[in-house]
């Protein structure tokens, strides 16, 4: 890898950026909570707005927000009965929505975000890291998926959607497991590059679709261990335009699902520049862009 990792998380930008944050797992799960906690160490201006359950599979949905139902909200983070939005009571930058992911981050963008930066709009959406991959055929129906396409596509903000292999849903509250600081620090650099390249940070009507391999006690449990592959959300086998050369490859870039589920252990981590109209991979003339964005922290498959 040409670019460590460690000096990209080790060191804030010299200014932050207004960010907008959800997940469809929920506001109190301990992923997004995780990354929530680096981004702001990194200097940047975050606002969290998540949906008070677990929202997984949802896709894009959306739906005006109701009362809090009598069992609260997920992991106990707020009392049943509860308004339909609202915030910590310590710190308003962290929010629920009692509805779908998508409602979740367009209120997050339309009310809830601006009203803590004095009018002004989200520079950029990361929805995640989720908890399990969104790959292939996952891909539409991931509400963590869905809230950042409604922010790329309607809400013109450059997104990103996080997604890892390891974990099952864990209350903000719980010790913080190694998976959450290894994908919240792979997540952060990500972002930094995107963000180091300059605005626009992303071509109009795109997002990236990121997955992170499973963490273990003894495998990809470093962050200098993992590298950056450029790759495509589905297949592209039949009835697909030609993608970009990369790696002296032409023709296809290679498969998400093949990259982070399949050749995991390898500590690969698949960046999919994907198309956010209908949340496939994006045209050739965005991949060439986007990757342009993301070269200096990108590798080859051997």
């Amino acid at each position: 890898m040409r670019y460590s990792l460690l000096i990209a998380i080790a060191l804030p930008l010299a200014q932050g950026v207004r960010i907008i944050q959800s997940n469809d797992d929920g506001w109190a799960e301990i992923n997004i909570r995780t990354f929530f906690n680096v981004l702001n160490s990194a200097g940047h201006q975050v606002v969290l707005s998540g949906p008070a359950e677990n929202q997984s599979g949802t896709g894009s949905s959306d739906a005006t927000p109701e009362t809090v139902g009598s069992d609260g909200c997920g992991f106990s983070s707020c009392p049943g009965g509860s308004p339909a939005t609202g915030a910590n009571t310590t710190d308003p930058r962290l929010n629920y929505v009692n509805s779908y992911p998508v409602t979740a981050i367009k209120t997050g963008i339309s009310t809830t975000a601006p009203k803590l930066w004095n009018g002004a709009a989200p520079e950029l959406a990361l929805t995640g890291p989720n908890v399990g991959s969104n790959v292939g055929l996952q891909v539409p129906f991931s509400g963590t998926v869905g809230a950042a396409t409604y922010a790329a596509k309607t809400a013109k903000i450059p997104a990103i959607a996080f997604s890892g292999a390891s974990g099952d849903p864990t209350a903000w509250n719980q010790p913080t497991p190694l998976y959450s600081e290894v994908y919240a620090d792979l997540a952060l650099n990500i972002t930094t590059t995107i963000i180091e390249s300059g605005k626009p940070y992303l071509p109009d009507n795109t997002w990236l679709n990121v997955n992170f391999p499973a963490v273990s006690s003894t495998k990809c449990n470093n962050v200098n261990q993992f590298k950056f592959i450029f790759t495509r959300i589905n297949t592209g086998l039949i009835g697909s335009a030609a993608d970009i050369t990369v790696c002296g490859t032409t023709a296809r870039l290679p498969w998400e699902a093949d990259v982070a589920v399949i050749r995991g252990n390898d500590c690969y981590v698949s960046i999919s520049p994907g198309d956010a109209n209908d949340k496939t991979t994006a045209a050739a003339a965005q991949q060439q862009v986007i990757y342009n964005k993301l070269k200096p922290i990108l590798s080859c498959l051997p």
